[in-house]
């Protein structure tokens, strides 16, 4: 379904009091997951252990910076 399609169909569906952010944001949270499922469909995905292991590098990474900067700031008193 085109999307503009797609939007009218979500705003029909929603309640007679809907806001015009309530409007956005369904049709923004909507869109998303189409998005997602054609990054999906063509492959674009990192696998979940990929992303922990990212994770714990970067994190290990904010730790020692942070240490680094607690003694820089030590040695400076």
């Amino acid at each position: 379904m085109p999307s503009k399609d797609s939007a009218l169909k979500t705003i029909r569906e929603l309640l007679d009091s809907a806001t015009w952010e309530d409007i956005e944001e369904r049709v923004r949270f909507l869109g998303g997951l189409d998005k997602g499922l054609a990054d999906i469909k063509a492959g674009r995905v990192v696998a979940h252990e990929d992303v922990q292991e990212s994770l714990k590098r970067w994190l290990a990474n904010q730790e020692a910076f942070s240490r680094r900067s607690e003694i820089q700031s030590l040695m400076m008193d």
